[in-house]
C-alpha cells in the first residue's frame, strides 16, 4: 500500500465527508493505493456516524473511536499502530490542511529520501492568540531540539516513512515534538515543506493559543531531559548535588575556621548559630544531598525499567 492517511478528529462533523472526498479525489489521480483512518478523539457530535457511512460507502476508510477525548498524541499513537501504508501522511479534519499537497509530500519520501516532511504553513489564517505563542514556541524547539531547518514543528501536515512512526512513542501531548522524537530515535532526515493553510470554515479551533504554549513549553523540556538524562539521570543530579554539597560544606569549613581563628586570638565572636550564612551552607549541604539521593533513586528506577535497553535497531540477520 503507497499511502495511509491519519487524521485524529473531535467533533468535526461538517467537514469529514468534504475532506474524505478530496482526499478520494487525488489519491485517484495520482493511481495510490491508500487507506484513510479516522480517529474520532471522543467525539460528541455526529462524527463517528459519518465515518460509519463512509466505511459502507469506500473500502478504503478506517475507523477508531475513543470513549472519550484522550487528546492529540493519543489519536496519532493508535493511528500509527495501524498504518499500513509505506507513506503515513496525517492531517487534521478542519480543511485548513489541503490534500492537494499529498503527492509531493510522498515524493519527498519516496524520492529524495528524507524520513519525515514536516509542513510549513508560512501564511496563516489563526488569531493572533494563536499564531504568536506559535512562534515562540517553534523558535524554543528549534534552539533545544537542534533540528534549525523547521520553522512549525507543530504543523499537522507531515508525511512519514513507515518505520519512523512504528519506531517512536508518542505520548501525553508530544505530538507537538513528532520531529524531535524522530531525531531521537536515529531518523535524522528530517525535511520540511511550504504548504497551503486555508482559514477555518466550519466551527472553531478546539486549542488555544497561550495554554498550547505553555503546556508546549514544559512538555519540550520533558522530552529534552528525557532525551538527555533519560537513561542516565545520576549524571545530572549527581553532579548537581555534589557541587551544591560542596559550595556547602566550603562554607560551612570557612565559618568554622573564622570561629577557631577569633578563638585562639581572643576576639569576641558570636555564635556560629547566630549567623544567617551558617543556615544558608547548611540548606546548601541539605538540597545537594536530597539531589545526589533523587540521582540515585532515578538511576535505580532506571536500571529496573524492563525498557532500558529498548535501542532502535534498523536491522537484524
Amino acid at each position: 500500500m503507497n499511502i495511509s492517511v491519519i487524521i485524529p478528529l473531535y467533533n468535526e462533523e461538517e467537514s469529514i465527508g468534504e475532506l474524505y472526498a478530496w482526499i478520494e479525489r487525488v489519491m485517484h489521480e495520482h493511481h495510490y493505493s491508500y487507506e484513510v483512518i479516522f480517529i474520532s478523539d471522543g467525539s460528541t457530535d455526529h462524527s463517528w456516524q459519518i465515518i460509519e457511512d463512509l466505511h459502507q460507502q469506500s473500502p478504503h476508510v478506517r475507523g477508531i473511536k475513543f470513549r472519550r477525548n484522550y487528546g492529540k498524541s493519543p489519536a496519532l499513537f493508535c493511528g500509527f499502530s495501524e498504518a499500513q501504508g509505506d507513506v503515513v501522511i496525517t492531517m487534521d479534519a478542519d480543511l485548513q490542511d489541503s490534500p492537494d499537497e499529498i503527492p509531493e509530500l510522498y515524493r519527498m519520501i519516496t524520492e529524495d529520501g528524507f524520513d519525515l516532511v514536516s509542513g510549513y504553513k508560512q501564511k496563516r489564517y489563526d488569531p493572533l492568540s494563536k499564531t504568536l505563542p506559535t512562534k515562540l514556541f517553534n523558535a524554543t524547539a528549534r534552539k533545544i531540539s537542534g533540528i534549525n531547518n523547521l520553522h512549525d514543528f507543530n504543523c499537522g501536515l507531515k508525511s512519514y516513512r513507515r518505520d519512523v512512526v512504528k519506531n517512536i512513542e508518542v505520548y501525553g501531548e508530544m505530538h507537538r515534538y513528532i520531529p524531535y522524537l524522530a531525531k531521537n530515535a536515529g531518523f535524522d532526515k528530517i525535511g520540511e515543506k511550504v504548504v497551503h493553510h486555508q482559514a477555518r470554515k466550519y466551527g472553531t479551533s478546539k486549542f488555544m493559543g497561550w495554554n498550547r504554549f505553555v503546556n508546549g513549553y514544559l512538555d519540550l523540556l520533558t522530552l529534552w531531559f528525557l532525551s538527555t538524562f533519560g537513561k542516565k539521570p545520576m549524571h545530572v543530579f549527581g553532579f548537581l548535588g555534589s557541587v551544591m554539597f560542596f559550595i556547602g560544606f566550603i562554607a560551612v569549613v570557612v565559618l568554622g575556621a573564622d570561629k577557631l581563628y577569633c578563638l585562639t586570638n581572643g576576639i569576641p565572636q558570636r555564635l556560629i548559630t547566630s549567623s544567617p550564612w551558617f543556615y544558608i551552607a547548611l540548606t546548601t549541604m541539605l538540597i545537594g544531598t536530597q539531589l545526589f539521593l533523587a540521582g540515585f533513586i532515578g538511576d535505580l528506577i532506571s536500571r529496573s525499567n524492563p525498557n532500558r535497553n529498548d535501542y532502535q535497531i534498523e536491522k537484524e540477520i
